[in-house]
């Protein structure tokens, strides 16, 4: 699998879970709070990933 298309799955799928996080901040913050931080985790591994080598 190319670099650049696990890059975008990466940055597709903390995309996916910023909307979680918008969607369930009002009904379910502790949810919200762990979508986050998986987001944020996914956000950081694509960066990660593209800038190895």
């Amino acid at each position: 699998m190319p670099k650049e298309a696990l890059t975008i799955g990466l940055i597709a799928l903390a995309g996916i879970l910023v909307g979680g996080v918008y969607s369930t901040w009002k009904t379910a913050k502790l949810m919200a709070g762990i979508l986050l931080v998986l987001a944020l985790l996914a956000a950081g591994g694509a960066v990660a990933w593209y800038v190895s080598s």
